[in-house]
């Protein structure tokens, strides 16, 4: 699946989600939860009316209400179990990431870490150390200790290169 599909998926599963919750929700209103454009939220609303997946009927004058159908719920039930699968074949592969970069801090003699990034991944990544008995260290001590970095979902070993330069580097890479 592509990035761009797995986007409109979830963009389009949260929007159900939400209209759900208050079929009487304004596109506005829609938006301002999601955290796109308005234009966006019409765009996924048109296609999912054309496709059969939510109706529109008008509730007053210039009020309208978005009513979920069958077809919608079960759009709804298939998008919620793609994306539980799509976050645990992420959360697997970031473990894996993490258990290996892990390994090679400690075939490099290493044994405490510490963790530069913050999120989700770096979180997998402090729990990973814990799991694997390496120590993680508060970011505020030891300025010259090893490190995983954690740079949007890519997680990389560093260590501090005693050299001239005085550089971390990415652990066991020569010449770097």
């Amino acid at each position: 699946m592509s990035e761009r599909q797995t986007l409109r998926e979830t963009r389009e599963l949260n929007l159900l989600s939400e209209i759900e919750q208050d079929p009487d929700a304004t596109q506005i209103g829609l938006a301002a939860k999601l955290g796109v454009a308005v234009g966006t939220v019409n765009w996924h609303l048109k296609r999912m009316v054309a496709k059969g997946y939510v109706k529109v009927k008008r509730a007053e004058r210039r009020k309208l209400r978005y009513i979920i159908t069958p077809s919608g719920l079960a759009l709804r039930a298939r998008l919620t179990v793609d994306y539980i699968e799509t976050s645990m074949r992420l959360y697997r592969q970031l473990r894996k990431n993490a258990r290996r970069e892990v390994e090679r801090a400690r075939q490099r003699g290493h044994q405490a870490l510490r963790v530069r990034g913050s999120g989700d991944v770096a979180d997998v990544c402090r729990l990973t150390c814990l799991e694997m008995g390496m120590r993680v260290l508060d970011n505020d001590t030891d300025d010259h200790a090893a490190r995983l970095v954690v740079e949007g979902n890519r997680i990389r070993f560093e260590e501090w290169r005693a050299d001239a330069e005085g550089k971390y580097r990415e652990g066991g890479a020569a010449g770097r």
